[in-house]
């Protein structure tokens, strides 16, 4: 039974980028870019104007006030017609290329505008308010390298240099499997002894919100046809999750049906709690998750294996979340032996992060997951923790939270 970090190990070790597509720019937002992106061109352009005001030369505004004759105008896209002469200025507007002749920019706030002459009140420096050619961006310099995650910022600067269309790894496509009898779908009445396939929606949002595509693939009932029939179906896909039916149980087919199907099957259960009975195997390079049936677990388990794979697959470099200290607000026991995940509510004092415990850590207790920010990691080999300790803790997707300056 491997520990914690030899399971995520074997498993990054054994799944790599799908392949690369080309999308249309807006549709690459929270893609990782392909190819490196170096600049065409210098950006900016030409030499422009920083400020709305005047275009002017700085010995002439040396001593101040000072009245230029003003000799014309350019705006925002404007052409240039004309150099600044001494003793003249030009109205220009933020944008604008600068004329010849101009070293520098006054601000229309700073000068009192006549009309056909303007009245400069400060005193000017030389390339005061001009933005250069190339300040920004030179041409041929790397601006974005490959395996770039796409945000904003990247969007606004491949759209500056007209990259209508861009290289991003593609999507992974993941298939969903929930098994067991006693499940029923969204939308059927509950009756004693049957449990919602809650799994399903939870696992299928979780890849969805890392950018995966979720396919999901129902329920397998508990016999092997059943799930011969959803598996085979699901291994098309670029990776597998089931959830239940891996425990030791006489109704528990996945890694029977899993084997049979030519999945090889790498481990079996791993040293933590909650979650022991995760597996993971590989088929044709193709990832096989098969987590716990509780809820808990299955989101947990999701978090600590499957999202960490799903990430590399999709081209990310930056596949685990870093470790954060926060202070435990209370006692916390555990047995020995295994790493345990705290379900953790996290609060901010004095630039510190402070954990509460976020009810009881039992897996059938579905609430906590939704009160948690965070999950606490607690070593194996410790079984008590007193309060004002500090542990290693990740904040979960979607919550993470400011500390106060």
């Amino acid at each position: 039974m491997p520990t914690f970090e030899e399971a995520r190990s074997i498993i990054l070790d054994r799944v790599a980028p799908l392949g690369v597509e080309r999308v249309g720019l807006l549709d690459a937002l929270g893609r990782v870019i392909a190819e490196d992106v170096v600049a065409p061109w210098d950006m900016p352009l030409c030499d422009n104007s920083a400020m709305d005001g005047f275009a002017v030369r700085a010995a002439d505004c040396a001593a101040t006030p000072v009245s230029l004759n003003v000799t014309g105008y350019i705006p925002a896209g404007g052409e240039v017609n004309g150099s600044v002469e001494p003793g003249c200025a030009i109205r220009i507007m933020t944008g604008a290329p600068i004329p010849p002749g101009c070293d520098a920019v006054v601000p229309v706030e700073e000068t009192e505008d006549g009309g056909a002459a303007v009245i400069v009140r400060e005193p000017v420096k030389p390339r005061q308010h001009i933005r250069f050619r190339g300040e920004d961006v030179a041409a041929g310099d790397l601006v974005i390298p490959a395996g770039t995650m796409i945000r904003p910022p990247e969007i606004s600067m491949l759209a500056s240099f007209g990259k209508a269309v861009v290289p991003v790894q593609r999507r992974a496509q993941v298939a969903i499997l929930s098994t067991g009898d006693e499940l029923i779908e969204l939308g059927e009445p509950p009756v004693p002894g049957k449990i919602i396939n809650s799994n399903a929606l939870s696992l299928a949002a979780s890849v969805k919100e890392i950018g995966a595509v979720p396919l999901i693939l129902g329920i397998a009932r508990d016999n092997p046809e059943s799930h011969r029939e959803k598996m085979i179906e699901g291994l098309k896909a670029d990776a597998l999750i089931t959830s239940a039916g891996v425990s030791a149980g006489d109704r528990d087919f996945v890694r029977e049906v899993l084997a049979e199907l030519g999945v090889s099957q790498l481990f079996w259960r791993v040293d933590i709690k909650p979650g022991g009975p995760t597996a993971f195997g590989v088929k044709d390079g193709k990832p096989v998750f098969s987590l716990p049936g509780n809820p808990v677990s299955t989101m947990v388990t999701f978090e600590e294996f499957v999202r960490p794979a799903l990430l590399k697959m999709m081209g990310h470099r930056r596949v685990i979340k870093p470790f954060i200290r926060a202070v435990l607000q209370g006692e916390v026991r555990k047995k020995p032996g295994k790493i345990n995940f705290l379900r953790v509510r996290l609060a901010s004092a004095d630039g510190r992060y402070l954990a509460y415990s976020s009810g009881d850590q039992n897996t059938g207790i579905l609430k906590t997951m939704l009160l948690a920010d965070a999950i606490a990691v607690l070593p194996a080999d410790r079984t008590s923790f007193a309060p004002g300790e500090e542990v290693d803790v990740h904040i979960l997707s979607g919550n993470v939270e400011m500390l106060e300056g």
